[in-house]
């Protein structure tokens, strides 16, 4: 490859010179890369509309070069992290020895479709994967009955299969680290496994360019052509009831200056609203005003400023738990180590800096609107034309931001489940959507 030289994205926007100071830190060196990078199309699946599936038969005709290509694949399936034993190798091998027929295909059929269940889908059932609330389009574009018919009819069964591995260069890595792990490191083992299957949860093909972020690490990626382009340290929910959910979202707009109606939880919950009407010297200088109705429900508005507690942005990604990523004027809590302090939304370091950056690529403003939104201190939402898809993941084993792999600590306590899973036989007719509980989180003034 050849080696080019190219300023930082954050350089060709002309964010770098224009706003150093409300950029919070903005860096403009160039950096080296390896090639120029080209920004692809997003990903399809949340804009596509497919039309309905034919009706494929779930038992197709299987010839046994086809049956022993099928056997290969699946006894060498520990490769990607999960286990022979769950797709009936041995009744495969009989049916193959006693030649095509009816038998072979009914087996052949089913180990092919458990096969494409899990590698597409993920291994792991819905109750076991702890506040996941993403729903995978991958079933919808790419069903079991084209695939086998695709293999059957091309005769190339293992291309078939390994062409639903997920894209991102992580399940590469962690595929290898799997490969050179010894048997006698069973925990570490099952670790990767676990996380192999993560990747399998989510749609195979993130896309050309998104943010990403993961929360035990702590860390936000802007990603483009799966490279990093910038990182940004976050602040995520505290363990319990407040923990960050896994979502995957999209940034429809960018907020400046945003104001912050404070939720009846803190309204009423924590006086906030009671604080308020009784100390107006108090509430004006924090930006508050509250409002009483003849009913007597007390609602509280905070106003753009400094103190405001979504700080100078948030993106607009709508969805019922109310997350979204924003700024915060508590930013002295980006130097911790450990960083699970909110309610529940992720919080940004350099949020202004992001907040222009999606403005910009997504079309919504050009860099000189961008820095006068910015600097203007009222509120403005800034529609994009380009949607950025959003994904709220949790590994707690990944390559970190630097590209090196590790393990981060399992701060919600959502690696049992997944690992007990692996130790069950396996779910086959698996729901698509988790039953859990969708709690509307919220942030609050939490600056400790």
């Amino acid at each position: 490859m050849k080696t080019v030289f190219r300023t930082s994205l954050l350089v060709s926007l002309g964010l770098a010179a224009a706003l150093p100071a409300a950029a919070q830190g903005l860096q403009t060196e160039p950096v080296l890369e390896e090639d120029a990078v080209e920004v692809l199309a997003p990903p399809t699946g949340r804009e596509l509309t497919l039309p309905p599936a034919p009706n494929y038969p779930a038992v197709m005709q299987w010839p046994v070069a086809h049956a022993r290509s099928l056997l290969a694949v699946a006894e060498g399936i520990g490769a990607e992290g999960l286990d022979p034993r769950d797709y009936r190798t041995a009744d495969l091998r009989a049916a193959i020895e006693a030649g095509q027929g009816a038998q072979l295909d009914a087996v052949a059929s089913q180990v092919f479709t458990w096969l494409v269940e899990d590698l597409r889908d993920g291994r792991t059932p819905m109750e076991a994967r702890r506040q996941w609330f993403v729903v995978d389009p991958d079933p919808d574009m790419t069903p079991t009955g084209r695939l086998m018919t695709e293999a059957l009819a091309t005769g190339n069964v293992a291309a078939a299969l390994a062409g639903l591995n997920p894209t991102h260069p992580d399940y590469a890595a962690l595929r290898e680290e799997l490969a050179q792990t010894p048997a006698s490191q069973a925990q570490r083992r099952k670790l990767i496994r676990a996380n192999m299957d993560r990747w399998r949860w989510l749609q195979r093909d993130l896309g050309g360019q998104y943010l990403l972020t993961n929360v035990p690490e702590f860390q936000l990626r802007l990603t483009v052509n799966n490279n990093i382009i910038r990182t940004y340290r976050t602040i995520v929910g505290k363990p319990g009831r407040t923990a960050t959910p896994q979502l995957a979202e999209t940034v429809e707009g960018v907020i400046f200056n945003p104001t912050w109606t404070v939720p009846q939880s803190i309204v009423k919950g924590e006086g906030l609203g009671a604080r308020v009407l009784g100390n107006p010297g108090w509430a004006r200088a924090n930006g508050y005003t509250a409002t009483r109705g003849a009913n007597g429900y007390v609602s509280v508005v905070q106003g753009s400023g400094p103190g405001n507690s979504l700080g100078k942005m948030k993106l607009d990604m709508p969805n019922p738990h109310a997350i979204f990523l924003h700024d915060t004027p508590s930013r002295g809590l980006f130097a911790n180590a450990s960083r699970a302090l909110s309610h529940g939304c992720v919080r940004v370091e350099r949020a202004l800096e992001l907040a222009m950056t999606i403005a910009i690529l997504g079309q919504g403003a050009t860099r000189d609107e961008a820095v006068g939104i910015s600097t203007s201190g009222e509120y403005t939402r800034v529609p994009v034309k380009k949607s950025m898809p959003v994904y709220i993941t949790y590994f707690t084993m990944a390559r970190d931001i630097d590209g090196e792999l590790k393990t981060f600590n399992d701060i919600y306590g959502r690696d049992a489940p997944v690992l007990a899973s692996f130790e069950q036989p396996r779910v086959g007719n698996r729901a698509r959507v988790t039953s859990e509980e969708v709690v509307e989180i919220v942030d609050d003034l939490q600056t400790s």
